[in-house]
C-alpha cells in the first residue's frame, strides 16, 4: 500500500530531510585524508542527537551504526570502521534521521583530496542522473519515467552502469515504504504518480559493470569488478503543480567550496 502524504505530513518530512542535509554537510567538514570512517560515523551520530532526532539507521534490521559509509568500490551499506580515508578516495555517506516520527534520507558521494578525472566524471554523471530522474517525478507521469531518465542518461549518454539489485523507495513514518523506485525502467510503465507521493530517488552507478557482490560482513555491497561506484540520493514530494526536493545538497556544497 502506498501512503500519500498530506501537506502537514510533508512539512514534517521537510524538517527531517533538512536535518539530514545539514548532517551530511557537518560530516563533509571532516572528510579528509586520515580520518577513519568510524570517526565520521560518530560525528554524524552526535550531530543528529544534538538536534533532537534519532539516527534512523542505527539498529535498523541489525545495522550496527548511524550512517552507511561506503568507500571507493563499495556501492552502499558500508559499515564504518577503522579504515582511514586516503587521498584519491571517494566516500558515499548515506544518512537517515527520525524527527517528529517522520524519516529523512539522503546520500552524497564526497571526494577525498585529489581524485582522478575518470572518477570525478563518474560522480558528476551520477549526480546529474539524480536530477534527471527528479525532472520526471511529476504528477501524471509514471514510475518508469523516472527510472528510464536515469538509466538512459547513465548508460546511453555516459557509458556507465546502473546497479539493478538496489532501488529507491517511498518514505514517511517508515524508512522504506512502497513503492520501490528503480533507477531503470521503461517510459509509460508503472504506477501513475499522484500528489502526496514522497519518495527517495537514489541512483547507484558503477564504472564498468552493473554487477555487485555482498561483502562477508553481510551488509556492504561492492561493485563486482572492484572499480569505483557513486551514489547520490534525494527525498522528494510531489505536489499538484510542482515537485519539491525535501533534502538538499546546498549546505554540503557550500561547505565544500570553503
Amino acid at each position: 500500500m502506498i501512503f500519500y502524504k498530506s501537506t502537514d505530513e510533508i512539512d514534517l518530512l521537510r524538517k527531517s530531510n533538512q536535518l539530514v542535509a545539514k548532517t551530511l554537510a557537518e560530516a563533509g567538514r571532516y572528510i579528509e585524508a586520515g580520518i577513519s570512517t568510524i570517526e565520521i560515523d560518530r560525528i554524524i551520530d552526535s550531530y543528529i542527537r544534538v538536534n533532537n532526532a534519532i539516527p534512523a539507521f542505527k539498529d535498523y534490521n541489525g545495522f550496527p551504526n548511524s550512517a552507511c559509509i561506503s568507500v571507493n568500490e563499495a556501492v552502499v551499506h558500508g559499515i564504518p570502521g577503522d579504515y582511514k580515508l586516503k587521498d584519491g578516495d571517494i566516500v558515499s555517506v548515506d544518512v537517515g534521521v527520525i524527527l517528529n516520527d517522520y524519516y529523512g534520507d539522503s546520500a552524497y558521494t564526497f571526494k577525498v583530496g585529489n581524485v582522478s578525472r575518470d572518477v570525478c566524471d563518474l560522480l558528476d554523471a551520477t549526480k546529474t542522473s539524480l536530477y534527471k530522474g527528479i525532472e520526471q517525478a511529476i504528477v501524471g507521469n509514471r514510475l518508469g519515467d523516472i527510472g528510464y531518465a536515469i538509466q538512459n542518461y547513465i548508460e546511453k549518454e555516459c557509458g556507465y552502469h546502473i546497479v539493478r539489485d538496489l532501488v529507491g523507495h517511498g518514505i514517511g513514518k517508515n524508512l522504506h515504504e512502497e513503492p520501490e523506485v528503480p533507477n531503470f525502467g521503461r517510459r509509460g510503465n508503472g504506477i501513475k504518480l499522484r500528489e502526496g507521493l514522497v519518495i527517495a530517488i537514489e541512483p547507484m552507478v558503477n564504472m564498468t559493470t552493473r554487477k555487485v557482490k555482498w561483502d562477508k560482513d553481510g551488509w556492504t555491497v561492492k561493485a563486482a569488478d572492484g572499480k569505483a561506484s557513486a551514489h547520490y540520493e534525494h527525498t522528494i514530494a510531489l505536489g499538484s503543480d510542482k515537485t519539491e526536493i525535501l533534502s538538499s545538497f546546498k549546505w554540503i556544497e557550500e561547505e565544500l567550496s570553503v
